[in-house]
């Protein structure tokens, strides 16, 4: 053999190398696709994948927490004084749950906004046959999402507080506070996800607008119980907004917290029995269809 066809001659060995490195990275196969043991983690990296687009998105922080804020200040300016009046305390105890309730509601179209578009994109159907947990995307969004209702719940409290909040009750208090907004925004927020599943049009962020602003007005935080007209009274007790505030309200300023609770409880835990499914096989349909 001569000097030139040994220089002609293919490097098996070189080439084996480069198949080995870092242009053909050899995949972990020890465990199955769906394993358990791979839903934690590839959970995680998509949770970091939405929270970076949440912290990107200006809509996060104009419905979030820009508006709920200003909302809150104009609120306490213009009927602080008269509900003073009316209940003997500060208007604060059910303005800030209100409006903190109604801020992780509104919260909930930038998530629905986010998968209308990803799926429109195309991206669901990419990250559809990556080798991960079939079940991570969903779960992600799910962690995203209860991360920024309690990002925001905690700025409006402290918002609140600056305007002159106080809790009766100590430090504790206001901890249990903060879950009720948590528990129920993570519910109003499968829901909406589902919705946005089986209905992808960016008319939903309209649709989710009128909710809240229905349920904001005919809420026991913005006015008594005792102020509404007798017809609509067993409503604006019995929907879910007004359990919440009232159960903040108690926790804030004293009075009943227990039933109250429960019924956020119970409406909260309504939700999430009703989307569970649906929203599982919309999130497979949407994510095969692209």
């Amino acid at each position: 053999m001569s000097i030139a066809d040994e220089d002609t001659k293919p490097d098996t060995k070189r080439g084996s190398a480069a198949l080995l490195g870092d242009a053909f990275p050899i995949v972990d196969r020890r465990f199955r696709e769906n394993s358990p043991r791979l839903l934690g983690p590839n959970t995680w990296v998509q949770t970091q994948r939405l929270l970076v687009r949440l912290v990107r998105d200006p809509l996060t922080f104009v419905f979030g927490l820009i508006l709920p804020i200003f909302f809150l200040v104009v609120l306490n300016i213009v009927l602080g004084d008269a509900i003073r009046l009316v209940t003997g305390h500060s208007a604060l105890h059910g303005s800030v749950p209100l409006v903190t309730v109604g801020a992780v509601m509104g919260g909930a179209s930038v998530a629905a906004v986010g998968i209308i578009t990803e799926r429109a994109d195309g991206l669901l159907a990419r990250l559809w046959v990556v080798p991960v947990h079939r079940a991570s995307g969903l779960l992600a969004r799910i962690g995203s999402e209860a991360v920024r209702v309690v990002v925001n719940s905690f700025f409006i409290l402290c918002a609140g507080l600056v305007l002159g909040l106080r809790f009766e009750h100590g430090a504790l208090a206001s901890l249990a506070w903060l879950c009720f907004p948590a528990v129920f925004g993570i519910a109003f927020a499968m829901l909406v996800m589902t919705v946005a599943l089986y209905w992808p049009s960016t008319t939903l962020v309209e649709a989710i607008a009128t909710v809240q602003y229905l349920g904001l007005f005919f809420c026991t935080g913005f006015v008594p119980l005792d102020q509404y007209p007798q017809w609509i009274r067993p409503v604006v007790q019995h929907q879910p907004m007004s359990y919440a505030v009232e159960a903040m309200r108690g926790l804030s300023l004293g009075g009943p917290v227990l039933r109250p609770a429960l019924g956020t409880l119970l409406w909260s835990g309504g939700i999430v029995v009703a989307c569970v499914i649906p929203m599982a096989l919309g999130y497979r349909r949407a994510s095969m269809r692209g």
